[in-house]
Formats: C-alpha cells, sequence, structure tokens
C-alpha cells in the first residue's frame, strides 16, 4: 500500500447545490415507476403506500443526516456501518448502496429513452439510453464544481415542469376517475405497491456520496437533505393524485411515461404542447440521471479507497480531481442492464424493485449504525442530532422493514437475485481475509479531517 497521502476531492458545495442533488437524484421519480404501484394496488392502495412510505422517508432523513454531518465520508452507509458494527456489517451497507445506484441508473436510463422514442419514434429506446448514459459519464468527469452547477440548472427546469404539469392537468381531473377500482387487490395491494411507492423518494440519501465536497458540512449538509425532502413530498404527492384523475388510471399503469400520456388525454394526441412538455420532460430525467451517476461514482470510490473493491477504482484525476476510473466502471454496469433491455421486455419495474431493495437495505443498516453510534460513543461530535430521538430511527427501521419483508414476499425471484449476489460477496470478503483488515487510516483520516476543516 503506497504510504503517499491520498487525493482528495474538492470542497466546493453549497446549500443550494446540496438541494439541486438531492433533489435531482430523486425527481425522475415523480416522472414514472411509481405509477406500476398503481397495477397492484389500484389509485387509494398505492396512496396509502406513498404515505407510509413518506412517515418513513421523513423520519430517516432527519435521523440520516445525523449520521452524514458527524461523519461526512463519500461513503456513506458504508462508512457509518464500518464504525458502528464492524467490516461485515460494512460489506452488507456497501453492497445494499452499490445495488441502489448502479441499479437505479439504468432504470432511469429505460425511462429516459421511452421519452426520447415518444418524441422521435424511429429513435430505439435503448440506443438513446446507452447514448445518454455515456455522456453524462463524460459531464461528471469534467469536475464536480460543473456538475453541481449543472445540477441546479436542470433540477430547476424539473421542479418547474412538474409545477406546470400540475397547473395543465388539474382543472381535467376527475374525482370519479381517482376512485374508479380505488384498492382492486385489497390491504395486500398496499404492500405490493411499497417498492414503487419508495421509488418516489428513492436516492435522497446520495447527498451523503457528496459530503466529501461540501463546505462546512455541519451547517449545510442539514440544509440541503431537509429542503430537499420538503420539495419531493409536495411533488410526490401532487403529480400522483391529479394524475390519476384524468383518465382511466389503469391506461397509465404500465407506460414508462405516464405524464406524458396524461398530457396528452387533456390536451389531445394532436396538441403542440403535448410534445413540448414530453421534451421538457426530459429534464426530471435527466437530472436524476446525471445525480445518480455521480453518487454511484463516489460510492464506488469510497470502498476501493477503504480495500472492499480494486484499489485503482479509488484514483482521483490530477487535473478535474473527479474520481475518473469509478466512474468508468459505474458507467458500464448501467450500460449493461440497459442492453439486456434488447433481450427482456420492459424490465424497468424489476430493475426499479432491486434497486429498491438495495436502498431499503442500506436504510436498516444505517438507522442500526445510528442507534449502535449513540451507545457506543456518546460523545461524538454531532452538528445535527435526529429529532425525538429514539422515536424517529425507530419509526424509520421498523418501516424499512416492513417494506424489505412485503418485496421479498412479493418478488421473491429477484429476491433471490439479490440476496444470493449478496451472500456471495460476503462469502469471497470472508475468503480473501478482508474482514481481519482494518480499514486504512486515510479513511478515517480523511472523515476527521472533512468535519473540523473550517469553510
Amino acid at each position: 500500500m503506497s504510504n503517499n497521502p491520498p487525493e482528495k476531492l474538492k470542497k466546493v458545495l453549497k446549500p443550494v447545490h446540496l438541494w439541486a442533488i438531492a433533489v435531482g437524484l430523486v425527481i425522475s421519480g415523480e416522472y414514472f415507476g411509481w405509477n406500476n404501484g398503481w397495477t397492484v394496488a389500484g389509485t387509494i392502495g398505492m396512496l396509502v403506500a406513498t404515505l407510509a412510505v413518506t412517515l418513513m422517508y421523513v423520519t430517516f432523513v432527519f435521523s440520516y443526516t445525523e449520521l452524514t454531518t458527524s461523519m461526512p465520508h463519500a461513503g456513506g452507509a458504508f462508512a457509518y456501518a464500518y464504525r458502528a458494527m464492524g467490516p461485515i456489517a460494512s460489506m452488507i451497507a456497501g453492497y445494499a448502496t452499490l445495488i441502489d445506484f448502479l441499479f437505479a441508473t439504468p432504470a432511469i436510463g429505460f425511462s429516459l429513452g421511452s421519452y426520447f422514442h415518444f418524441l422521435y419514434p424511429a429513435i430505439p429506446v435503448v440506443s438513446s439510453a446507452i447514448i445518454f448514459n455515456i455522456l453524462f459519464i463524460l459531464i461528471n468527469a469534467i469536475g464536480i464544481k460543473e456538475s453541481a452547477a449543472f445540477s441546479v440548472f436542470i433540477t430547476l427546469l424539473a421542479v418547474s415542469e412538474l409545477l406546470l404539469f400540475m397547473g395543465v392537468i388539474g382543472p381535467g381531473f376527475k374525482i370519479s376517475n381517482y376512485l374508479s377500482h380505488p384498492m382492486p387487490f385489497g390491504w395486500a395491494g398496499v404492500f405490493a405497491a411499497l417498492p414503487f411507492a419508495v421509488w418516489f423518494y428513492l436516492a435522497i440519501e446520495g447527498v451523503a456520496q457528496v459530503a466529501e465536497e461540501v463546505k462546512d458540512p455541519k451547517r449545510n449538509i442539514p440544509r440541503g437533505y431537509i429542503f430537499g425532502i420538503v420539495t419531493l413530498v409536495l411533488l410526490a404527492l401532487g403529480v400522483m393524485i391529479l394524475t390519476g384523475g384524468v383518465t382511466d388510471w389503469r391506461k397509465l399503469s404500465n407506460l414508462d411515461y405516464p405524464l406524458p400520456a396524461a398530457i396528452s388525454v387533456v390536451l389531445g394526441n394532436g396538441n403542440s404542447l403535448t410534445k413540448v412538455f414530453t421534451g421538457i420532460g426530459l429534464f426530471g430525467l435527466i437530472a436524476s440521471f446525471h445525480g445518480i451517476i455521480l453518487a454511484s461514482s463516489r460510492q464506488v470510490f469510497a470502498m476501493a479507497r477503504s480495500g472492499y473493491l480494486p484499489g485503482f477504482l479509488s484514483e482521483v484525476n490530477h487535473r478535474f480531481k473527479t474520481p475518473h476510473w469509478a466512474l468508468l466502471a459505474a458507467g458500464v454496469v448501467s450500460g449493461i442492464t440497459l442492453l439486456l433491455g434488447l433481450v427482456f421486455n420492459h424490465i424497468t419495474d424489476k430493475v426499479i424493485v432491486i434497486s429498491v431493495m438495495g436502498a431499503v437495505l442500506m436504510y436498516i443498516m444505517s438507522m442500526l449504525s445510528l442507534f449502535m453510534l449513540r451507545k457506543k460513543e456518546p460523545g461524538l461530535e454531532r452538528p445535527f442530532k435526529s429529532p425525538f430521538y429514539p422515536w424517529f430511527p425507530a419509526i424509520a427501521l421498523v418501516l424499512c422493514c416492513v417494506c424489505l419483508f412485503a418485496i421479498i414476499y412479493f418478488n421473491l425471484m429477484l429476491s433471490l437475485y439479490f440476496f444470493g449476489g449478496l451472500i456471495i460477496t460476503i462469502l469471497i470478503f470472508l475468503g480473501m481475509g478482508k474482514h481481519k483488515q482494518k480499514i486504512p487510516d486515510d479513511m478515517m483520516m480523511i472523515i476527521g479531517e472533512t468535519m473540523f476543516e473550517a469553510e
């Protein structure tokens, strides 16, 4: 192992950047994916699932912020679990986080390609998705400051477009449409819809992956998270309820582009505004695609720097100060998954479920880490403390466990793939003796420096 100090990431991010990254990471969830929940639960069933998941995320974000501000490290849950519970727990959290981000990227890519195909039918869905994948790897490679500025711009456009969408379809909302077949599968449908409700908020935790690049993390990280979750709750409920009332919701439940379809119902297929809206709608998907590539690369970077992945993936480009090999590795995984779309038809919902499974397991590991660190390290500096402790993290933990159980129960085969991969990863980890190795001191050094460094 080299004795040279590791290259550091640039500390340039401010609250507006964190808000944009938080909202940008997630906002594609308002554009597609959630409507698959209608298929298994109906409108009211999906609403109940979404309200439960909203409570889960509000309590989770306020609790997770305690961890992020105490240990602003690019590894996120991976680093928290190591400090709280040791290397095996850290490996589980790292695996879950990688699955979360690496599979969220192609899920958004499929929808991005579908929106583009809606505009230009001659362009295949998968081809355009792969082109976007390559393009945004390059954008992320040129520097975090430039990448964050792009996030602010594209996220503002995406939020504005959703507000415009709600304004356009609002007059066409009919409560009779929304209450038609409200819970066709009863309470079982509510549980089946949970992963698609999670999709509304999935990846907000990605703000932790840029924690080492934040100016004054003690003050700015809580602001970014809190403003972000408030924005997303209002958008999620508004989009879901209004869209469900413009027509027979069953016509929209299996589409990768439900919002343009809803607009075409209200304005008519021939209305030029329908295609204009679809074109603008690409901004929301682009915002998340861009943000999740950023977050997934930082997770790969952090795990490689800590010795859990090949070391070259932790190299930082001397000119742009970005982890170029980690970006490339994340892009390759996304590209391979996108290519599977050429073999299997309509796999977006399956990719979403796998991504959500990773996210929920990571949330569980994070809440366990919070409880363990409160007990083990009561003196740890906590610039932001979870409100209503222990109730907020306990509520988040219980609801996350319910979500994970529901996902496993309704998606048994996908769950076998997910947990089979986890078991193989742990066996390799143990076989290589990684559990006996202390994470390099540079990891803990960077945590400490980031915590106490002045702006």
